[in-house]
């Protein structure tokens, strides 16, 4: 039967920037096959699957066009912009709770992803510090120009039996604090525009070396992204913004 999408592009005040997810509001989740044919058709790094579960309350799953995944910031930030008000959602990374500011300032409570140091593999010689979280490897290069110009070895990204691997340096730019890019292509995103969830590693990782809980970071992606960040303990708030840029209708 009929399923209708909304499109929205995430981390950014702008169309055609930050990252687009799918969003769709069903009754209940369809088969897991059907969910992950739906999200292949689309080709986002992500649709939503947001399933209605009392007040304020819901189910979310994502997928990307290859595998479910078990966190998404930016998807989440599309749900609660489409819903229109803050929400709890049931998540296979527990309970996220989300805000929605009078400015327009989604924020979302997000579990923390301490990276641990490990030995860099031998194709990052650059790397000044490198680590695992339960998710991504995250790798801290000389500066941001090393992140803007790093080249990825997609097979040798693959080969680190992680979801992904974050670069990232200290920002050059005025107001941001640090800079990044991600590379997933074990779930099929080879670089993804803004990552929320990476910032969950970030966080942590930049709050110790900066001396201060609250930053701001540049996803340098080729659309490019802002992600707002303050760790609280073992928790992250996230923040950013949203505009819908489309509606779709699948007929099948």
């Amino acid at each position: 039967m009929p399923l209708e999408l909304t499109v929205v592009d995430a981390f950014t005040d702008r169309p055609f920037g930050g990252n687009p997810a799918a969003v769709a509001l069903v009754d209940r989740f369809p088969h897991d096959e059907r969910m992950q044919h739906i999200a292949a058709e689309m080709q986002l790094a992500e649709t939503a699957f947001v399933v209605p579960k009392g007040k304020d309350r819901y189910a979310l799953r994502w997928f990307t066009p290859r595998v479910e995944v078990a966190l998404c910031g930016h998807a989440t930030l599309a749900a609660t912009h489409v819903l229109g008000h803050g929400a709890r959602f049931d998540t296979k990374s527990g309970e996220l709770a989300t805000t929605i500011a009078q400015d327009g300032l989604i924020e979302m409570d997000f579990p923390a992803d301490r990276a641990q140091r490990a030995e860099a593999p031998a194709w990052l010689p650059d790397a000044r510090w490198f680590g695992k979280g339960r998710f991504d490897a995250l790798a801290l290069l000389p500066d941001a120009a090393a992140v803007r110009t790093f080249a990825p070895d997609f097979a040798a990204i693959e080969a680190l039996g992680c979801r992904g691997l974050i670069v990232t340096a200290p920002g050059e730019r005025d107001g941001f604090d640090c800079v990044s890019r991600f590379f997933a292509p074990a779930t099929g995103i080879l670089e993804d525009p803004a990552t929320g969830s990476a910032h969950c590693t970030l966080a942590p990782f930049w709050a110790e070396r900066l001396g201060r809980a609250s930053l701001t970071g540049e996803q340098a992606s080729r659309r490019g992204a802002v992600i707002h960040m303050r760790l609280a303990g073992e928790r992250v708030v996230l923040g950013g913004r949203a505009v819908t840029v489309s509606h779709v209708t699948l007929l099948v």
